[in-house]
């Protein structure tokens, strides 16, 4: 459940071109992330609901609030009511909304919402998530479709008495450092329209961040795609298209900016790392020809000690042969290590917009049936909207491919249920390549009545068999769809 906007008037500053660039190379030179640890709370399945307090932080001491949380077979619901919150921009103009989050106990952080707040900084959000076991927490963010939290923690979970659960600690909570998206240089101030959806505000703040970690440069793919959004956005707005129009083309935009930004960060770190790698094989090789100059000459000097010399010289090429199996052995693993990290990032960005498994064919994504109308391969706006946000998460990762296959239960016709299972995952394969995927990188197939998941007896069975399946393979990730 959504809450009216802030209709409060905020300050937001736009970047200077100079010092874009200078931000964004300061931000490649180290990690964009902190780490920290916090309490989390195991919630009872079917124990009922139960209350925690949200305290606020030293960045907004007076800040208020509880979360309701009932843990069921499948899912956990969460109400929070929040008081006494600064409008976001009070704690720097590059922040513009609060976002809701929750984190696993592994350290996996899930984007729960954003709290819109009434003038007196009161607000409200109804959320579910997957998790049983989790920390909640409030921060402040630039745009409300942020994949990860950043420093600015407004808000932490607390158990209160009578609380029903257990605290476990969270030692790998991962939070954005505040430079990936600060603001600097331009002194303008910008009054917000309240005619103006929000959304649009966070928009134009995503495509200035994504800007000021050079995504034109690094993420020129995706960029584009979000600067042609924003320019749709801009153009609704300006001719009073209808409001849930604008804030859809909006927060497709701010989506796009995201991708963008994170990729451009991502390649910058690569180039880095290259970069590296030049200067340290320069470095190995000067040392390596100042070595057999050496070399050389004491074995000109000593001639009579020839036997002598041609030994010492054997025992440098074997070390030279180890060395160089050392490092292919390195490059080898360093090349494992960054598939496996790779596939445990798209795995948890999947997971974010559907339920999504780690198996020998790759990742493998679940729509569920609900997802299309009953007996039919027409996409749910749901659906289009699930399929937008993983394309999205596709295209920011270049080489990896797409096989969707649809599956039905056993009930009714078989050959009926082989066509519309195909015409399912074609269905879904068109909207994907729609949204910018390569029409190769995409296959689809039906399979009717084939590999169910669960039981075609009880209707929990049959339910879960209709579903169509994305696996998601490629070299990148370690995996190949055969």
């Amino acid at each position: 459940m959504r809450h009216n906007p802030m209709t409060m008037h905020f300050v937001a500053l736009f970047f200077l071109a100079a010092a874009v660039t200078a931000q964004s190379q300061q931000d490649v030179q180290g990690s964009s992330v902190i780490i920290k640890s916090v309490e989390a709370i195991g919630y009872q399945v079917g124990g009922g609901a139960t209350k925690v307090d949200l305290n606020g932080t030293q960045l907004v001491s007076q800040a208020s609030g509880e979360a309701k949380v009932e843990a069921k077979s499948g899912a956990t619901n969460i109400e929070i009511s929040i008081k006494g919150l600064v409008p976001p921009t009070t704690l720097g103009t590059e922040f513009m909304t609060y976002v809701l989050w929750a984190v696993s106990t592994e350290g996996r952080t899930s984007n729960l919402g954003q709290v819109f707040l009434n003038k007196s900084g009161d607000g409200k959000l109804s959320a579910t998530t997957q998790m049983q076991t989790f920390s909640l927490f409030v921060t402040a963010e630039p745009y409300s479709t942020v994949r990860q939290p950043s420093e600015m923690v407004v808000m932490k979970n607390s158990i209160r008495k009578g609380t029903k659960g257990k605290i476990f600690v969270v030692n790998n909570y991962p939070l954005m450092k505040r430079s990936e998206y600060e603001k600097m240089g331009n002194p303008l101030a910008l009054t917000l329209d309240p005619s103006v959806p929000l959304d649009v505000y966070e928009a134009r703040n995503a495509v200035e961040i994504a800007k000021s970690h050079a995504a034109q440069k690094y993420a020129p793919e995706i960029f584009s795609n979000a600067e042609g959004s924003l320019g749709m956005t801009e153009n609704s707005l300006a001719s009073k298209a209808d409001k849930k129009v604008i804030i859809s083309t909006a927060r497709q935009t701010a989506q796009f900016a995201e991708d963008a930004r994170a990729l451009s960060v991502q390649r910058q770190q690569e180039e880095r790392i290259a970069n590296e790698r030049e200067a340290a094989a320069a470095t190995a090789k000067a040392e390596a020809e100042a070595k057999a100059a050496a070399e050389a000459a004491v074995a000109k000097r000593q001639a009579d000690e020839e036997a002598q010399r041609q030994a010492e010289l054997a025992a440098a090429k074997e070390e030279v042969l180890k060395a160089k199996e050392e490092a292919a052995r390195a490059d080898a693993e360093r090349t494992r290590k960054e598939a496996a990290d790779l596939r445990a990032q798209l795995l948890a960005q999947l997971n974010s917009v559907l339920q999504t498994v780690d198996t020998p064919r790759g990742l493998v994504v679940t729509m569920a049936d609900i997802l299309f109308a009953s007996g039919k391969y027409e996409l749910s706006q749901d659906a289009n909207l699930k399929l937008a946000r993983l394309s999205g998460v596709i295209l920011a990762h270049p080489g990896l491919k797409l096989r969707i296959e649809g599956y039905t239960d056993s009930t009714g016709n078989e050959d009926f249920n082989l066509k519309l299972s195909g015409q399912r995952a074609s269905t879904v394969q068109t909207f994907l390549v729609q949204q910018g995927l390569r029409q190769d990188d995409v296959t689809s197939t039906g399979e009717g009545q084939a590999n169910p998941v669960a039981g075609n007896d009880t209707p929990d069975g049959r339910k879960k068999n209709r579903r169509v399946e994305i696996i998601v393979s490629g070299e990148a990730i370690g995996t190949r769809i055969s």
